[in-house]
């Protein structure tokens, strides 16, 4: 799944569980349902991704898709000058949008033996998930 920064979904990947997620993301940037407008070198997109795609094939597909990388080295943690830990990583926000989709009892258990139906339950799940977002928005103004 990617998300972007609110954690609202963007795009959705179904494929088996032994199959390593650098393998999916430039699917994944693929699926991304929303046109994208254009990097430039003024407003360059970014792309914040876990210590799992610190190898050649998360970075080449990054870059591919025009997204400036920021993937955390094996081994390495983001500290201050005092070398104490700042801030939590962002990568929470696609945690927290896995919980909200949790919520609906077809993606938490999975019922359709069939991956395009999973996918499409996914899919109708991230839809609600940006209704329920405008009506909240809807409601503050």
């Amino acid at each position: 799944m990617i998300v972007e920064a609110d954690g609202g979904p963007l795009g959705v990947v179904v494929a088996g569980a032994n199959v390593h997620d650098t393998k999916l993301l430039k699917q994944t940037i693929e699926a991304i349902v929303v046109d994208r407008p254009e990097p430039t070198d003024d407003t360059p997109q970014h792309l914040c991704l876990d210590k799992g795609y610190d190898n050649p094939t998360g970075r080449t597909a990054a870059a591919e898709a025009h997204y400036v990388p920021h993937i955390r080295r094996i081994g390495e943690e983001k500290l201050d000058e005092k070398n104490r830990k700042r801030r939590p990583a962002r990568r929470w926000v696609v945690e927290r949008t896995l919980g909200w989709m949790s919520k609906c009892r077809a993606i938490l258990i999975r019922y359709a033996k069939k991956s395009c139906n999973y996918l499409g339950l996914i899919q109708l799940c991230c839809g609600l998930l940006w209704y329920r977002r405008q009506h909240r928005l809807s409601l503050l103004r």
